[in-house]
C-alpha cells in the first residue's frame, strides 16, 4: 500500500512569523491558532506529518544556532505533550538568492518521498505562502493554504490554483478536509488479459465512470455509487474475444483492493452490516471489514445469461472482491426473476458497504475489542 505525507511549513503556519521572519527566542514563539487541536485530530490518519521549512541562513552570524534550536524544540516539545510528532524535519538553511534546490518550492529535501512508495496525489502541503502551493505543485501533491479565498486568488497563479484544495485561515477547516478526503483509492492493474482503471472515494467526493465492456456487469457496478455513497471509476479493456471471466475477475479484485485501500486504518468506521428485497426477490448481505476473508454463498440462478453476463461468474467477483477486501462476505438470495434476484444482490452488497464503511469523522476509536483490524 502507497505510504501519505502531509507536509507542513513551519513559520506563519505552525506557528506566528514575526515582522523580523525570525523566531530567535523564546518569547517570539506563539502557536497559531487552532493547529494544535487540528493536528492532533489529524494524527492516526494514515499520514506521517513532514514539517519543511526554509530558515533564512540558519548556522550563520544572522541567525545563530543558539538562538534557533531552544524554541524550535520548545514547539516540539509543546505538540510532542498533545500526542503530535512528526516523522521528519526537513530544514532549508540557504538564502533565497542562493537559488538553492534545496529551499522551498524546490523538492531535492525530498528525494525520500519522490521514489514512488508515496501516493504524492493524495499527500497535502499545508503552508501561508505561495511558495507551499508551488511545492505542492512540484510534488504532484494537493494544497492547502493559510489564508483566506480572496487572498489565495491574489497571491497564486492558474496552475497553483488547480492544485489547491482549500485556502482558509481556520486549522478548523484543514482538519476537517483531510480527515473527510483520506478514503480515496486508485488501481491500474494490466495483465495479460485485462487492463483496468478503479478509482474510489468511499465519501462520494469524486466522479462516476463504469464501463467494463459488459453492459450487464455495467449496470449491476453502477448500484454501488447508488446505494453505498461513493464514487466510483471503474474502467476495463479486457479479452472478451476470450469470453467474460478474466474481464469481471480482475475487476472484482482491483475494486475489491481499492475498497481495502481507501478503508485505511478504519479509525471510527462501522465496520459491520444488511438485508433488502427486490421486489419478489430477496437478498442478504452480511460484511465485516475485520480483516480476514470468509465468503459464503447460496444464491440459484435458472438462467445462463442475463443480458450479455454469465451469471456463473456473480459467484466468482464476490469471492474475488470477499478476498481482495479482507473481509468476511456471506451473501444469500432467492427469487424468480434471475436480473432482479442478482440486482438484489448488488444493491443489497452496496447497503451492507454504505453501513460498514460509514464513519463518524470525530471517533478515532477502532472497531474491534482487539485493538487491531
Amino acid at each position: 500500500m502507497s505510504r501519505l505525507a502531509i507536509f507542513i511549513d513551519r513559520d506563519g503556519t505552525i506557528i506566528r512569523e514575526p515582522a523580523d521572519e525570525q523566531i530567535d527566542s523564546l518569547e517570539k514563539l506563539e502557536f497559531v491558532p487552532g493547529v494544535i487541536s487540528a493536528l492532533a485530530k489529524i494524527v492516526g490518519h494514515d499520514y506521517e506529518l513532514v514539517m519543511v521549512s526554509n530558515q533564512d541562513g540558519l548556522g550563520t552570524d544572522s541567525f545563530p544556532e543558539e538562538t534557533f534550536w531552544p524554541a524550535h524544540n520548545k514547539m516540539l516539545a509543546t505538540l510532542e505533550g498533545e500526542g503530535i510528532r512528526f516523522d521528519d524535519q526537513l530544514i532549508d538553511r540557504t538564502f533565497p538568492a542562493d537559488q538553492a534546490p534545496t529551499r522551498k518550492p524546490g523538492t531535492a529535501m525530498l528525494t525520500h518521498y519522490t521514489d514512488g512508495s508515496y501516493d504524492l496525489s493524495r499527500c497535502f502541503v499545508i503552508g501561508d505562502r505561495a511558495t507551499d502551493i508551488r511545492l505542492a505543485v512540484n510534488l504532484g501533491a494537493k494544497g492547502i493554504l493559510l489564508r483566506t479565498p480572496e487572498e489565495a486568488a491574489q497571491m497564486l497563479d492558474a496552475e497553483e490554483q488547480k492544485a489547491l484544495s482549500l485556502a482558509t485561515t481556520s486549522w478548523a477547516d484543514i482538519a476537517e478536509l483531510i480527515r473527510r478526503t483520506d478514503r480515496r483509492a486508485e488501481i491500474c492493474r494490466k495483465t495479460a488479459e485485462t487492463d483496468i482503471h478503479i478509482v474510489v472515494d468511499l465519501d462520494g467526493g469524486g466522479e462516476t465512470h463504469i464501463d467494463t465492456g459488459l453492459k450487464f456487469f455495467d449496470h449491476m457496478l453502477s448500484q454501488l455509487p447508488h446505494h453505498a455513497g461513493i464514487s466510483l471509476v471503474a474502467e476495463c479493456r479486457g479479452d472478451l474475444e476470450v469470453d467474460e471471466h478474466h474481464t469481471m475477475e480482475d475487476v472484482a479484485i482491483a475494486l475489491g483492493e481499492a475498497i481495502y485501500q481507501a478503508l485505511g486504518s478504519k479509525r471510527g468506521m462501522e465496520r459491520y452490516g444488511f438485508a433488502l428485497p427486490m421486489d419478489e426477490s430477496r437478498a442478504m448481505v452480511l460484511l465485516d471489514f475485520g480483516g480476514r476473508a470468509d465468503f459464503s454463498w447460496d444464491v440459484t440462478f435458472t438462467r445462463e445469461y442475463v443480458g450479455d453476463t454469465p451469471t456463473e461468474m456473480f459467484k466468482h467477483v464476490f469471492h474475488s472482491l470477499c478476498t481482495a477486501m479482507r473481509c468476511n462476505l456471506h451473501i444469500s438470495a432467492s427469487g424468480e426473476n434471475n436480473h432482479h434476484l442478482i440486482e438484489g444482490v448488488f444493491k443489497a452488497f452496496a447497503r451492507t458497504l454504505r453501513q460498514a464503511i460509514r464513519r463518524n469523522v470525530f471517533s478515532e476509536t477502532l472497531p474491534s475489542s482487539k485493538g487491531v483490524l
